[in-house]
C-alpha cells in the first residue's frame, strides 16, 4: 500500500474551508487501487496553515492513472471569474507531493 501526501501551505484560516474539497464524493472513488483520502490540518506555523492531503492507494499505477486523467484535471481546475470581476486571489502558498510505501503498521488492540 502507498500513501501519497500533498502538503499544501495555505493562508491562515483557509485550511478548514478547503479541506472538504478533497473529500467530496466523485470520480476518484472509482479509480482502481484507490482506498481513501484523509485531510489533516496543522496550525502550528505562524505565517500559514498546512494541509496534508493523504491519499491511500493499493498500488502506484492507480495513482498515476488518476494524475493523468481528465477527472483529475477537472477536480483541480480553478473557478473562472465572472465577467467584469477581477480574478480571485488564491489562498495557496505552495505544495509538495510526497509518495511513500507503507512497509509496517499496527492497529488498535482488541479488548476482551
Amino acid at each position: 500500500m502507498y500513501v501519497v501526501t500533498n502538503r499544501i501551505k495555505v493562508k491562515k484560516g483557509f485550511a478548514e474551508k478547503m479541506a472538504p474539497n478533497f473529500t467530496r464524493p466523485g470520480a476518484l472513488q472509482s479509480f482502481e487501487g484507490f482506498i481513501k483520502v484523509e485531510v489533516a490540518v496543522c496550525r502550528d506555523f505562524e505565517e500559514y496553515d498546512e494541509m496534508s492531503v493523504n491519499m491511500y492507494w493499493q498500488n502506484l499505477d492507480g495513482f498515476k492513472k488518476w494524475r493523468e486523467s481528465d477527472a483529475f484535471k477537472q477536480a483541480h481546475k480553478r473557478p473562472e471569474s465572472k465577467p467584469g470581476e477581477a480574478p480571485k486571489e488564491s489562498p495557496l502558498l505552495g505544495s509538495q507531493i510526497v509518495v511513500a510505501e507503507i512497509v509496517s503498521s499496527i492497529g488498535a488492540a482488541t479488548q476482551a
